[in-house]
């Protein structure tokens, strides 16, 4: 490559696939040699996510200092150090925020190039309520990034009002996806061990098995819903070994089905019926972006940007969250009502084309990055 090759270093506290990380690998791909890109994980044995990269695109993982421990200058001064030699660093959620304060303290001494910090939400620790410590950190480790940016008018108005961040400095950028591949029609066997059968529905969900998502709540809602229903969650996660337990105590274990991670979410989400959330804490869901791209009515809690992503017809099938009486009858009702169905999921699949299609999020991310470095943007993908 051209010595003019941006050289962007991602720093993440994982990197099992979710959002920020599907994101991450998706513009990496889009790119392709228009930029080098090295990416750290807090956590090594946690990278599943690479998975997704293009096999043409080569990306490094240099070894870093830990992302976590115990608060100290010395600690902070070796993630300084090795985020020196890129062209931008991009940090990613809180546990990411210790290089965005090291950043901040020792940007002039290792002469460390502008930083974007991104943030799309908040774990299980959060989730009911931001922790006013956390708060205070990320006021003063933001003070020297080049941009916060957020996927979410929720996450857009807690930057600028609690955590007290410039206007100017605050970008929100939607998610996107490739939306005409979630309309390409799918093979009922695409699922190892699973068939998707003539006379069966199916309520799909693509969501990390996770307490946070709240899944209890769709396991245990199934028994009163109509015997060919079945529940499909696409994901892998911690609370595998519960919601099996769940499933079995619920006498459904027959009709939930955990496949595990999906590589290529156009290839299942198509076999969905319906999709339904069952989350305590969302900011700009994907998954809600991708069901709604394959043309499928939503159920999901009023949490984060749901209720503006979707599209108006699709309004009353949101429930109060953690409303599990609400959600049962939600599910009940539109369940019934197939017409209903299919005219939901046509308007969201014409808002999810208009609005959320990911070379508009390609373009304002390139715009975005490359402006900070003071580069010339690619005239093309790939260039």
């Amino acid at each position: 490559m051209s010595e003019q090759t941006p050289r962007i270093l991602h720093i993440h506290s994982t990197f099992d696939p979710g959002g920020k990380e599907v994101r991450t690998v998706r513009l990496i791909n889009m790119w392709g040699k228009a930029a080098e890109h090295a990416i750290v994980s807090g956590d090594l044995d946690r990278r599943g996510a690479a998975a997704l990269l293009s096999p043409k695109i080569k990306v490094r993982w240099p070894k870093f200092p830990p992302l976590s421990g115990g608060l100290s200058l010395g600690r902070l001064k070796a993630i300084g150090q090795a985020m020196a030699g890129y062209d931008l660093i991009c940090t990613y959620n809180w546990g990411a925020m210790d290089a965005v304060m090291a950043h901040t303290l020792f940007a002039d001494m290792f002469k460390l190039p502008p930083l974007v910090h991104h943030e799309d939400g908040f774990n299980e620790d959060e989730a009911g309520g931001l922790k006013r410590r956390r708060n205070w950190y990320r006021r003063i480790a933001l003070g020297r990034s080049g941009a916060l940016v957020v996927p979410s008018k929720t996450l857009e108005r807690i930057a600028l009002e609690t955590w007290v961040q410039p206007r100017a400095r605050v970008r929100r950028i939607a998610n996107g996806i490739d939306t005409r591949a979630f309309a390409a029609p799918v093979a009922r066997d695409v699922l190892p061990g699973l068939i998707k059968r003539k006379d069966e529905f199916w309520i799909g969900s693509l969501a990390g098995l996770r307490a946070v998502k709240n899944l209890d709540a769709l396991i245990r809602v199934m028994p009163r819903l109509e015997p060919d229903w079945h529940l499909v969650i696409a994901g892998e996660g911690p609370e595998r070994a519960h919601l099996e337990q769940l499933a079995i105590e619920m006498k459904v274990e027959d009709r939930v089905h955990l496949p595990g991670f999906v590589r290529d979410p156009a290839k299942l989400v198509g076999l969905f019926d319906l999709f339904a959330l069952s989350s305590h804490s969302e900011q700009f869901p994907i998954s809600v972006v991708e069901a709604m791209a394959a043309g499928l009515p939503v159920v999901a809690p009023r949490v984060g940007d749901i209720a503006d992503m979707v599209a108006s017809d699709n309004g009353p099938l949101l429930y109060t969250p953690g409303d599990e009486e609400e959600l049962f009858q939600v599910l009940w009702k539109v369940t019934g009502l197939p017409r209903e169905m299919k005219r939901i999921g046509q308007a969201n699949r014409a808002k999810a084309r208009a609005e959320f299609d990911q070379q508009g999020m390609s373009d304002r991310y390139r715009a975005l990055y490359w402006g900070l470095m003071g580069r010339n943007r690619p005239a093309t993908p790939g260039a």
